[in-house]
């Protein structure tokens, strides 16, 4: 009878079980048995915990071809170790009059060997969930000493030998270079620019991209806080760059985003003002939809839908945002200070505009010069020269002239009345369109801090 043997190991790591001695094993129980080997497939460094394997499923689909009436493995777990896989690859193999056998594991046909089939697949499987279970608690317990579970290392640190994180200190002052640098308005290409002639690359070599600039700047752990999972452990790690900096980047960051995305500030115009009382977060706008297929909109607090233990409940949008700007025309919207503003903007009006102060000066510069040519040719001192200088400064003082009364016209068109103010100060919310009040969050709130009780 024709087989081929089926081979796989799940990592590099080369001992008995690896590829060579499972073919070894596979190779003598055929020649034993007078099975005709005449193909293999192998699956290097792929778990059987799942199906997908490019060797596995290109002998499956071979199977049709009926060029082999056996797959050969040196254990039942080279096959799958899922009892759904397995059975579902055995029926195919089975339509297909192909029989999948153990090199290694002694079962037979009959009633006793189904069950012996059974208990080993099972195994396999418990084998492979204990494992994943064992794994998991080594890395939750490596989590709560603040050690490296794996993964990329942020630029700045390294990993000592006991697995814990350190302050690079060639490159942990360029991290918070790149922090200060946003927070006073350069833009992540030019500070990924400066980087990457500073020479400081990611830890895989590669160098700093704006979207590698935007991981920086979201990275927790330069604040020292260390995360894996649900722990969050405050000052597990060297910090880098102080709080108040990296409050300062994330609003920024929120902002920039908000203002990107014309349809989240229309429909949430407390992103990035609001914070969560308990834990000091950011609240999010969010949407849900009910059984009947309405929408709701509401703000969630940030840890809770990252599932870092805050217990802060959601609130309506309309709510929260109701009561914020009817908090705005109550106290900065009033009589007094409608009177102060009316003043002010009186007083600009008065105020000759900057351009037209820069042409005057201009001008009178120019007036000058033609006086002192004038003078000049009155004391005797005329040519061809003079007279050329003295046309052209004619015709700049006359273009002067000019550009003085377009902006004049502009001004005055531009300028309001004192019923003009107003009016509109007192119809603010009802002349500004809904999708435009978050030009009155931005205006007059920096900050919001929401509490879900009402004593707070």
């Amino acid at each position: 009878m024709n087989a081929v043997i089926y081979a796989r190991y799940s990592c590099g790591h080369q001992r008995e079980e690896s590829i060579e001695g499972q073919l070894r094993e596979c190779r003598e129980f055929a020649l034993k048995n007078n099975y005709c080997v005449i193909g293999e497939y192998i699956d290097r460094a792929y778990s059987a915990k799942t199906d997908n394997r490019p060797e596995f499923q290109r002998m499956i689909k071979d199977s049709s071809s009926k060029k082999f009436n056996a797959v050969i493995v040196w254990k039942l777990d080279r096959f799958a170790r899922n009892r759904y896989d397995s059975l579902h690859y055995k029926m195919i193999l089975k339509k297909n009059m192909v029989d999948v056998i153990s090199a290694t594991e002694k079962i037979s046909r009959g009633s006793e060997g189904i069950m012996l089939e059974s208990i080993l697949e099972g195994y396999a499987e418990y084998y492979s969930a204990e494992l994943s279970e064992k794994v998991i608690r080594g890395m939750t317990e490596n989590a709560l000493k603040c050690k490296f579970n794996g993964g990329s290392v942020p630029i700045g640190y390294y990993i000592d030998k006991n697995n814990q994180y350190q302050i690079d200190v060639i490159t942990a002052p360029y991290v918070k270079d790149a922090f200060v640098m946003y927070a006073s308005n350069f833009s992540m290409k030019e500070i990924a620019e400066y980087l990457k002639d500073k020479g400081v690359r990611t830890s895989r070599n590669k160098i700093i991209s704006i979207r590698t600039m935007s991981t920086i700047f979201r990275n927790r752990k330069y604040i020292g806080e260390y995360s894996y999972n649900d722990i969050v452990i405050p000052d597990g790690i060297p910090q880098i760059v102080p709080l108040e900096l990296f409050d300062e980047v994330q609003k920024k960051l929120d902002m920039k985003r908000r203002n990107s995305n014309p349809d989240m500030k229309k429909r949430y115009i407390l992103s990035s003002k609001l914070r969560c009382g308990k834990c000091n977060s950011l609240m999010c706008g969010e949407s849900g939809t009910s059984k009947t297929g309405k929408v709701y909109h509401y703000y969630k607090c940030s840890s809770v839908k990252r599932h870092l233990g805050c217990d802060m409940k959601s609130v309506r949008q309309e709510d929260i945002e109701k009561e914020v700007l009817e908090y705005v025309v109550q106290n900065y919207l009033t009589k007094e200070n409608m009177e102060i503003i009316v003043q002010q903007i009186m007083e600009i009006n008065k105020k000759e505009n900057a351009g037209i102060l820069l042409l005057k000066k201009q001008y009178t510069c120019v007036k000058r010069n033609i006086r002192n040519i004038v003078d000049a040719i009155a004391d005797g001192f005329y040519n061809d020269s003079v007279k050329d200088k003295l046309l052209n400064l004619e015709k700049e003082k006359a273009d002067l002239e000019m550009q003085i009364e377009i902006e004049k016209e502009k001004v005055s068109k531009l300028t309001l009345t004192e019923e003009q103010i107003r009016y509109w100060y007192s119809n603010i919310l009802t002349l500004i369109p809904d999708s435009k009040k978050f030009i009155l969050v931005d205006t007059f709130v920096d900050e919001i801090i929401y509490f879900d009780d009402e004593n707070d």
